[in-house]
């Protein structure tokens, strides 16, 4: 936000390249946790080792509830990695002196456009470009030129469903900090710290299941008939 003070827009200023500083400090702590997870690692976890665990655990059991065990292990890299980074990036902001990187539509657009294309590359690799197509046009044909349109539409409105659901949220709770930091700076934010915690850790778990729920309704198709279910 201009005008906001932050500890690396002190070094580089406000503009792109305080979002990329910040984008750098999110890359360094996510490598920090990674390698401290994975500098000892034991039969019996313990410490980060024991969160990422049960971290990554989590994500399966959230997947497997939607596209199957097999199929979220399978995306695990690809939604574990995206929550830990919408995640980071959601909490850091909420430090005085520091701001999310997903308060800006420049960072979650191009998310959700990997979300978006990765979900179609796979849905046309399983299923084919012709018969992943079909299923667009719904099951009764003589609707198809009505259908396709729509679902064409449907499918490309989920990039602004997910870039701008997680950027206005995020960029709400860091508006609400500022002012709040602004009237009470010392105990009293202490419940708006509580409130931003549970709001970042919601955010994160809503662009994930999306992007399991995307997955399958791409990939996760029901033999008995043509469409995948979503």
């Amino acid at each position: 936000m201009e005008g906001v003070f932050t500890y690396i827009g002190s070094i580089v200023g406000h503009g792109s390249w305080l979002v990329v500083g910040h984008l750098i400090l999110v890359a360094a702590i996510i490598v920090f946790l990674a390698k401290k997870a994975t500098a000892n690692m034991r039969v019996v976890p313990g410490g980060t080792q024991n969160v990422m665990e049960a971290y990554l655990g989590g994500v399966i059991s959230m997947g497997s509830d939607v596209i199957g065990e097999e199929l979220a292990r399978k995306y695990l890299p690809l939604v574990a990695t995206i929550g830990l980074f919408v995640l980071v990036s959601n909490l850091i902001g909420i430090i005085p002196g520091f701001e999310s990187p997903t308060s800006n539509i420049n960072v979650t657009l191009p998310l959700a456009l990997l979300v978006f294309f990765y979900y179609n590359y796979q849905g046309i690799k399983k299923q084919g470009v012709g018969h992943y197509f079909a299923h667009f046009a719904g099951p009764v044909k003589i609707l198809a030129p009505l259908m396709f349109p729509i679902e064409i539409v449907s499918h490309i409105s989920r990039i602004i469903s997910l870039s701008f659901r997680l950027f206005g949220n995020i960029k709400g709770d860091d508006l609400f900090l500022w002012v709040l930091l602004m009237l009470v700076p010392w105990i009293a934010p202490l419940p708006g710290y509580l409130l931003l915690t549970f709001s970042a850790l919601l955010q994160t778990f809503v662009f994930m299941i999306l992007t399991y729920v995307y997955l399958a309704g791409a990939v996760a198709v029901d033999e008995g008939h043509d469409g995948a279910h979503e």
